[in-house]
């Protein structure tokens, strides 16, 4: 399924400069996969290591928060839109 994964400022410079990203995936889990396979350093910046997300990282497909949903299981259809959303301090 082909979707694109919109991505906010702070993580642009680990993607290219690029504030979408066009993947493959069928649930957020894939979706990310294929994310970092195409730029590792985002990895680094949003997974925990264990294969999961960190805890401030907020992940919304079509506009609805995963960790309402099935979190990384969460399923993707084909054109939607996955934004990232890492929490800020400050306000």
């Amino acid at each position: 399924m082909a979707v694109t994964v919109k991505l906010p400022t702070q993580l642009r410079a680990a993607a290219g400069g690029a504030s979408a990203v066009p993947v493959e995936g069928e649930t957020v889990g894939a979706v990310l996969e294929a994310l970092w396979t195409a730029h590792p350093e985002l990895r680094d910046s949003l997974s925990d290591g264990d294969g999961g997300l960190r805890r401030f990282v907020n992940v919304y497909v079509d506009g609805e928060d995963v960790r309402f949903g099935d979190g990384l299981q969460t399923a993707v259809k084909d054109g939607a839109e996955v934004q990232i959303l890492p929490a800020v301090a400050g306000g």
